[in-house]
């Protein structure tokens, strides 16, 4: 068959998030990633993901390609982008629909991780199957312009929260420090959070108040819908 009539392919893949400590027993973006068991790429490291069936959606490939190979079945998933460039997969022609994912700590902990299935931090995945290297840092760069002024962090924390541990996921995902003050007339500014009335136990001093999320009205989540990638 001529190189202009091969059929095209579509896959799914899913960049997830999810903040770990690494070994120094700082917290880092992390994802979980898949090593492959057949060519092309036999043996390297990629993200989560496989071919849509005829007989389901989009999302639901990703959920279940997602649930397949490390377990996890997020709440929330969401299509980030579409990378589809002719020579991205040896011998065929493929595109693929890469959806992103919010996973907070206690479900991350439940990810299936074994020979073939690792969480790495998003920073150090080079080396990775096809175009993976691309598409994880266009994910990170997608998830730290967002953090700045949506509501991404609040998905990465569990329902009750104190305001420094909002500010630790900020620092996380930006990689740098954050002025305290600062950041709380910020986030009380924001309207994003509401004060619970409780206050978190444990701990030498006066323990720090908890607060919880206020999701606006309409809102599509922690990414907004991007366009295709040709």
């Amino acid at each position: 068959m001529e190189q202009s009539q091969r059929a095209i392919l579509v896959a799914v893949s899913t960049v997830i998030f999810a903040l770990l400590p690494d070994r120094a027993g700082d917290r880092r973006v992390h994802l979980p990633l898949v090593r492959r068991t057949r060519d092309p790429y036999g043996g390297r490291w990629a993200l989560p993901g496989g071919w849509v069936r005829t007989d389901e959606s989009l999302s639901d490939a990703g959920r279940r390609t997602l649930a397949e190979t490390t377990g996890l079945r997020p709440s929330y998933l969401e299509q980030l982008y579409t990378f589809g460039r002719p020579d991205r997969s040896p011998g065929q022609r493929v595109v693929s629909v890469v959806y992103s994912a919010l996973v907070r700590n206690h479900l991350a902990e439940h990810a299936v991780e074994e020979e073939n299935v690792r969480w790495t931090a998003a920073d150090d995945c080079t080396g990775l199957a096809f175009d993976h290297d691309e598409v994880v840092q266009y994910a990170l760069w997608r998830l730290r312009t967002k953090v700045q002024h949506a509501h991404v962090a609040l998905h990465l924390l569990p329902e009750r929260f104190s305001l420094a541990e909002l500010r630790e996921v900020h620092e996380a995902i930006l990689q740098r420090p954050l002025d305290p003050a600062n950041f709380r007339r910020q986030v009380e500014r924001s309207g994003s959070v509401v004060a619970t009335g409780e206050r978190q136990s444990g701990g030498r001093h006066r323990p720090p108040e908890l607060y919880r999320a206020v999701v606006p009205e309409g809102s599509a989540g922690p990414f907004a819908p991007a366009g295709p990638l040709a």
